[in-house]
């Protein structure tokens, strides 16, 4: 879990850096990508490291492809692979700024994705979680939820929105 992310030696008085540790939740969307540009930026100026987090979200696919129950098998593997591969590509655009990275790939059936990355922020131990929303209103919020309106309600760190252009 990259325990020496964002760690810096310590010399003299302990001093308390901000942001050493950003967990930035990405699904490969335009929206999320804004959300690690953002943390990219944000990071250079701290010196921490970031933590990239992908969730597979296997009930809204089951959903999704109900009438499609005899490819469902197939689809899961195909999605694991497309979360690999979202993550590599973050993690190269990450490691060509010079930050430390961390990845992770998780999957939830039963649960929410807020809670998934709620999780990751607590065990990465990270200090800022920076996400990208649509900043949907009204009827599309209610129907859709929001899992950024969720990890800010819920979250024990700084929470950084970053809405579509």
């Amino acid at each position: 879990r990259g325990p020496n992310v964002g760690a810096r030696p310590s010399s003299g008085p302990q001093r308390q850096v901000m942001y050493q540790r950003i967990l930035v939740p990405i699904d490969g969307s335009p929206t999320s990508h804004r959300g690690l540009t953002e943390a990219i930026a944000l990071a250079k100026i701290t010196g921490g490291g970031i933590g990239l987090v992908h969730v597979v979200d296997e009930l809204s696919i089951a959903m999704s492809a109900d009438s499609f129950a005899g490819f469902s098998a197939d689809i899961l593997p195909l999605l694991r692979e497309g979360g690999e591969k979202i993550l590599q590509l973050a993690k190269q655009r990450v490691a060509t700024a010079g930050i430390e990275v961390d990845t992770m790939l998780r999957e939830v059936f039963a649960g929410r994705v807020s809670s998934i990355i709620l999780e990751e922020a607590a065990a990465w131990r990270a200090d800022l979680i920076v996400l990208g929303t649509h900043g949907r209103r009204g009827v599309g919020r209610v129907l859709l939820g929001s899992d950024a309106e969720q990890v800010l309600r819920s979250a024990s760190v700084p929470v950084l929105l970053v809405r579509a252009a």
